[in-house]
C-alpha cells in the first residue's frame, strides 16, 4: 500500500510538474506536505536576502489516496496564488505552531522548566538532564526568533563544531518536544566519529599539581585579600578528581568532609553524596600515595570547600554547574593543556591498564559496564595502547620467568631425588 501510494504520489507530482504549478508534494510522518518557494514568512530570518524561502506546508492531510487528492487541489490552489503573486501567509498556512500568539523562543524558554515536569517525574538526574537542555537551546538560539522548526534548525546550521552542533540538536529536540513544535532533526543527529581529548598520563598529572605553586610564584602582588588562597581550594579540587575519577559535582554536592577527615576512613572512601547524577557510591582511590602528596585530607582547605559551597543552593543546578566551571577556568589560568573531565578517563584508563575488572572500575566511577567500555575506553591513545601492551607483554615475561624457574627447580627436585635413592642403595648393600 505504502509503494503503491509513493508510486501515485510521483505521477501527481509529474502533474504539477508538468502544468508548471511550483508547488510539490512530499510524505513526512505519516502526513501530507506542500513544498514552495515563497515569501518569507512572518518572524522568520531572510538569510539568502532574497525575500524568498522554501518551506513545508503541513495542512493536516493524512498520507493515503484520499488525502493525495485533497493534497493535489491544494498544489493546484497554491500555485494559483504563486503564480499571480497574491500569496498571504495567514493561519491556513502558518499552522498551529507559528499561530499560537506568534511566541518566541524566549518566551518558550521562560515556561520550558514548568512544561518538562508536566511529563517527568523530578529527580536529581531528571534536574540535572532538564538543565543540560535548558542551557545549550538558550546558548545556540536567537530568544526573540518566532519557535519555528525553521529558525530552530537555522540557529543548529550556525554552528562550526560537530559535537556543539550534536549537543545544541539534542537539546533542541527535546525543547521542541515539549512544545509538540513538529521538527526533523534526523540531518544532524549522527553522532560525530571523532572528539578530541588530551588524556594526561600519570606523570603530567603529578606535574599539573605544581603548576598550581609556579601560580602563586607568577601571580604578582595585587591580589584581593578575601580571594588571595583560593587557589589553594582549586588544587584540592584537581587532586581529588585525579585521584578518585569523579564528576567534578561530586565534590560539592553534600560532602561528607567529617568522613573524609575520620581516622576510621582506613581505605581513604570518599562518600559521593545520593543527590548527584547517579546516586550515592563510595568511591576509592588509585594511587592512594597522591592523596599524601597532593595533601588531600589537609583539613584547611575542606574549611575552604564548607565555605565556597556554603554560598550556593546546592540543589541549584545553574549554581553548582558554576563551580564547576570555576574549575576549568583554573585549569586554563595555571596553563594545563587538558580539561578537569579528563582526569575522570584518565583515571579510567589507569585502571585498566592496572587490571582492575571492568566492573569493579565502572562502580567506583559510577556508571555502567556499557559506558565504561564505550565511553571512556575510546580515547585510549597511542601512547596509552604502548603502555599496556609492554606492561602486558612484560607481565608475560614474568611468567616465562616463573615457568623457566620452576622447571629448573623440578628438574633439580628430580635429581635430588636420585641422589637420595642412590645413598639409600649404597646403605642397603654396606648393610649386606
Amino acid at each position: 500500500m505504502i509503494t503503491k501510494l509513493l508510486l501515485e504520489l510521483e505521477k501527481v507530482n509529474q502533474r504539477l510538474k508538468s502544468a508548471k504549478a511550483k508547488v510539490t508534494i512530499r510524505e513526512s510522518n505519516g502526513s501530507l506536505q506542500l513544498r514552495a518557494t515563497l515569501p518569507i514568512k512572518p518572524g522568520d530570518n531572510d538569510t539568502n536576502g532574497t525575500g524568498r524561502k522554501q518551506y513545508n506546508l503541513s495542512l493536516n492531510i493524512p498520507a493515503n489516496f484520499d488525502g493525495l487528492k485533497t493534497a493535489e487541489e491544494e498544489a493546484y490552489e497554491l500555485g494559483k496564488l504563486i503564480a499571480r503573486k497574491t500569496f498571504e501567509w495567514n493561519d491556513k498556512y502558518l499552522g498551529e505552531a507559528v499561530k499560537k500568539d506568534f511566541q518566541t523562543i524566549g518566551e518558550l524558554l521562560e515556561q520550558f522548566e514548568e512544561k518538562y515536569f508536566k511529563t517527568h517525574k523530578r529527580t536529581t538526574k531528571s534536574e540535572h538532564t532538564f538543565f543540560y537542555y535548558f542551557s545549550r537551546t538558550k546558548r545556540f538560539v536567537n530568544p526573540k526568533d518566532l519557535a519555528t522548526a525553521d529558525n530552530l534548525i537555522s540557529s543548529i546550521e550556525k554552528i562550526d563544531k560537530e559535537w556543539a552542533r550534536y549537543n545544541a540538536m539534542r537539546a533542541i529536540s527535546a525543547f521542541c518536544m515539549t512544545f509538540k513544535i513538529e521538527i526533523d532533526l534526523s540531518k544532524y543527529s549522527k553522532m560525530p566519529e571523532n572528539n578530541s581529548r588530551n588524556i594526561p598520563t600519570d606523570a603530567e598529572i603529578f606535574a599539573g599539581i605544581t603548576k598550581f605553586d609556579d601560580y602563586l610564584s607568577r601571580r604578582g602582588n595585587q591580589v584581593n585579600e578575601n580571594v588571595k588562597d583560593s587557589w589553594q581550594l582549586w588544587r584540592w579540587t584537581y587532586g581529588m578528581l585525579a585521584v578518585f575519577g569523579l564528576r567534578p559535582r561530586e565534590l560539592f554536592i553534600n560532602p561528607d568532609i567529617d568522613w573524609w577527615l575520620n581516622a576510621e576512613n582506613a581505605d581513604l572512601i570518599w562518600k559521593v553524596d545520593k543527590e548527584c547524577k547517579t546516586g550515592e557510591r563510595q568511591a576509592l582511590p588509585l594511587y592512594r600515595q597522591w592523596i599524601e602528596d597532593f595533601d588531600l585530607r589537609n583539613p584547611k582547605y575542606l574549611e575552604m570547600l564548607i565555605t565556597e559551597i556554603g554560598k550556593k543552593d546546592k540543589n541549584n543546578h545553574a549554581e553548582i554547574t558554576a563551580l564547576t566551571q570555576r574549575i576549568s577556568w583554573w585549569f586554563r589560568k595555571i596553563g594545563l593543556d587538558f580539561k578537569p573531565y579528563d582526569l575522570r578517563h584518565a583515571w579510567a584508563i589507569r585502571a585498566h591498564i592496572l587490571g582492575i575488572p571492568i566492573k569493579a572500575a565502572a562502580d567506583n566511577l559510577g556508571h555502567s559496564v556499557q559506558v565504561h567500555t564505550q565511553t571512556y575506553q575510546r580515547w585510549f591513545s597511542l601512547d596509552m595502547r604502548k603502555l599496556a601492551i609492554n606492561q602486558a607483554l612484560n607481565k608475560r615475561d614474568e611468567v616465562e620467568v616463573i615457568r623457566e624457574e620452576n622447571t629448573n627447580l623440578r628438574m633439580e627436585n628430580e635429581m635430588l631425588k636420585l641422589e637420595v635413592d642412590k645413598l639409600r642403595m649404597e646403605m642397603v648393600y654396606k648393610r649386606i
